[in-house]
């Protein structure tokens, strides 16, 4: 296959599988364990494949006790193996807590360095196809906001297969958050814009590193994962009314790449930070807060679109009522063309 002009297109859950497979080919201490990820390739495709290549020493099936396999990973990774393991869903972090901040995040802090912790916890997030309130929330604030582990999350095929392979080789545990909307599944939609063409070689994005995925002079549209793709639908229909949009894809929680949304801001004087996590103590009002603890001159007050501060409802019509979507950014983009504070 021709891999030198963009025609290499694979969807998210395609690019961590062959990313993840080519580490174990040339690490053998890259390994995988979580809850049917092995013959049935996860839940969301993220290990497809993988089990008829290396076998269940290496992809193995666990049982159904998150705090076990989860201790287990910080265990052989403390002795000198790089696990990956995943949370099948984001929303079962409260029965596995304790492994996942009292061990893995802070052992190589309480070894004074001298045990680093080499794992990727990767986790489904979001919702929109109505799983209700313990498979459907984000919860990005809650990792980003507690120190010892670095957070990436992906919103294109591109970044996902990078993101991976960086995770993979990093020496700290890494959480690696994917929406479930974007990872190509047919049975959860696919979002077009996210399966984008990927070199087949290996290779790393860095983490803690934003990018621009959409230049523009009027407002600034902040996002991760899906937030993204809602920031470029809504760029789309607002330069419908002449009104040019910049969005940024943070890519990561932490290492957050606050230098790269100040620029932008500073550039167009006006904020927007989508976010499908909660609205409250998130990530949107962390954004906002380091715009503004800069001191960058704004034209109009900002703007946080996340989900509002309730269980996530089951019904269809409520869920896609308290969700981020491209018309509720161009609204508040509108609104904020109202304000002269300049």
């Amino acid at each position: 296959m021709n891999t030198t002009t963009n025609t290499r297109k694979l969807t998210i859950a395609r690019a961590m599988a062959e990313a993840i497979a080519q580490e174990m080919r040339t690490d053998p201490s890259v390994f995988v364990m979580g809850e049917d990820i092995g013959p049935l390739g996860g839940v969301f495709g993220n290990t497809r494949g993988l089990h008829e290549e290396f076998g269940s020493e290496r992809i193995r099936d666990t049982p159904i006790s998150e705090t076990a396999f989860i201790g287990a990973a910080v265990g052989a990774a403390s002795d000198g193996m790089r696990p990956i393991v995943e949370l099948m869903f984001v929303d079962f972090f409260g029965v596995c807590m304790d492994a996942i901040y009292n061990l893995m995040a802070k052992n190589t802090y309480f070894s004074g360095g001298k045990i680093p912790v080499p794992m990727v916890l990767m986790t489904s997030t979001g919702g929109g196809y109505s799983d209700a309130g313990q498979h459907s929330q984000c919860l990005h604030a809650s990792f980003a906001h507690l120190p010892g582990m670095k957070v990436v999350a992906p919103s294109n095929a591109y970044d996902a297969k990078g993101l991976m392979i960086a995770a993979i080789r990093d020496n700290n545990p890494v959480v690696f958050m994917f929406h479930k909307g974007l990872q190509g599944m047919g049975w959860l939609g696919t979002e077009k814009d996210a399966v984008v063409h990927v070199p087949e070689a290996a290779y790393e994005v860095p983490i803690g590193q934003a990018a621009i995925v959409r230049e523009g002079s009027d407002v600034t549209l902040v996002g991760i994962t899906s937030g993204v793709h809602h920031g470029l639908k809504a760029a789309r229909l607002l330069a419908e009314q002449g009104i040019s949009a910049e969005v940024v894809d943070l890519r990561s929680l932490v290492p957050l790449d606050r230098e790269t949304v100040i620029a932008s801001v500073a550039k167009t004087g006006r904020l927007v930070v989508v976010d499908e996590d909660y609205h409250s103590y998130g990530m949107s009002g962390e954004i906002i807060a380091s715009v503004v603890e800069r001191g960058t001159q704004l034209k109009a007050a900002p703007r946080r679109l996340a989900y509002p501060d309730i269980p996530i409802p089951f019904t269809p019509p409520m869920e896609q009522w308290a969700l981020p979507n491209a018309q509720k950014i161009v609204n508040a983009c509108l609104e904020m063309f109202k304000e002269d504070w300049l």
